[in-house]
């Protein structure tokens, strides 16, 4: 029995009372309506500026904004862990939506830096919100990972498995930053950005994920990556004085493929939605870098006043950037109930990922 079939199986009335008729299986599966009811984000109190870069490596303010328009960025305290930061985030999206924790039946974290390699970040979450009913596994697709986590709720919400899903992403890379490679050290900061979703009700016009988008590519794996402490290449004293368990980048060509693939995926999503460009109240893009940004707003024929930029106050924060920058938009009204909202991202994998959501 393939995968759609066993969900329909599962969610039939006739099955739950244990009176199946197997006739109703080879009906067409019409999966369930999904919607995005509230969002939440955190950032650490701590703020490290340019001018403070400054004072640690050979940098300036100007080749930092002329080259990404990054300002300043949030750096996590030494004791505040990934965990801390998503359970933050998670709090104030389950406040928004006016969901209880027990309500809550399916929590993803996205994350590159774990509290720990097991058990996951997000039975760490789920103890501290007290979600006692929920399923709680980690993803990793770096920066691609917020939604990657959104796509995967919404095929459990879809086929009737989950009802309510908490998703998250939490990063505190600069546990993983190369403090002394000024090429890496001025793009990341540390933050956490949260969603709840729900079965939906399915009416023209209604709150509703439209569709959603996913993809990657291993054979670009050294393009952007942590080489050290996995299994590949242990920690050890030695590699750990060789810097192999911080960031490395090759930003010239992780610039080009981030570019082409955004745009790819989210002219994709358009074309499957049948929305055009013009219908998009909001692109959302990935926080990395304002070139990336302003090209691939460019290539979309979006306007900048339709694009969402906060990467000057945060830097790039990961798989929380995009979900910092959804909660950020809905807070400040920039996105209004029935707003199109576009998001689209990309990462190391490479992977990248995009969403069409109807606020």
């Amino acid at each position: 029995m393939d995968y759609v079939l066993m969900c329909q199986y599962r969610q039939c009335r006739k099955h739950r009372e244990n009176k199946v008729d197997m006739n109703d299986l080879t009906k067409p599966f019409k999966r369930l309506p999904v919607a995005l009811i509230g969002t939440g984000s955190y950032v650490p109190e701590r703020r490290l500026t340019n001018e403070d870069l400054e004072k640690m490596v050979d940098t300036s303010n100007e080749w930092i904004v002329t080259r990404t328009g990054i300002e300043e960025r949030r750096i996590a305290a030494p004791d505040e862990k990934t965990s801390d930061m998503a359970t933050q985030a998670a709090r104030r999206a389950m406040e928004s939506a006016g969901v209880t924790p027990e309500e809550i039946d399916l929590i993803i974290v996205a994350t590159v830096t774990p509290d720990t390699f097991t058990p996951s970040t997000a039975c760490y979450v789920q103890a501290n919100i007290g979600a006692v009913n929920a399923a709680a596994f980690d993803i990793s697709a770096a920066c691609s990972g917020f939604l990657f986590a959104l796509k995967t709720a919404v095929q459990y919400i879809g086929c009737g498995q989950a009802r309510t899903a908490l998703i998250i992403a939490s990063e505190k890379l600069s546990h993983i930053v190369n403090w002394e490679d000024r090429s890496t050290c001025v793009l990341f900061g540390d933050g956490a950005g949260a969603a709840v979703l729900r079965s939906g009700t399915g009416i023209e016009g209604d709150s509703a994920v439209l569709a959603s988008d996913i993809g990657s590519d291993g054979t670009l794996t050294d393009l952007l990556m942590v080489p050290g402490g996995g299994s590949a290449i242990p920690t050890t004293e030695e590699n750990i004085q060789e810097k192999l368990y911080t960031l490395a980048m090759r930003g010239n060509e992780v610039f080009r493929y981030a570019v082409a693939h955004m745009k790819d995926s989210a002219l994709s999503l358009i074309e499957r939605t049948g929305i055009k460009p013009e219908d998009v109240d909001l692109v959302i893009p990935h926080q990395a870098n304002l070139r990336i940004i302003n090209a691939v707003a460019q290539r979309l024929g979006i306007p900048a006043e339709r694009v969402f930029v906060n990467v000057h106050k945060y830097g790039n924060t990961s798989g929380a950037a995009v979900a910092i920058a959804l909660d950020e938009a809905v807070s400040t009204g920039r996105a209004r109930k029935g707003d199109i909202i576009l998001l689209v991202t990309f990462g190391a994998g490479l992977t990248w990922s995009s969403a069409a959501i109807r606020l």
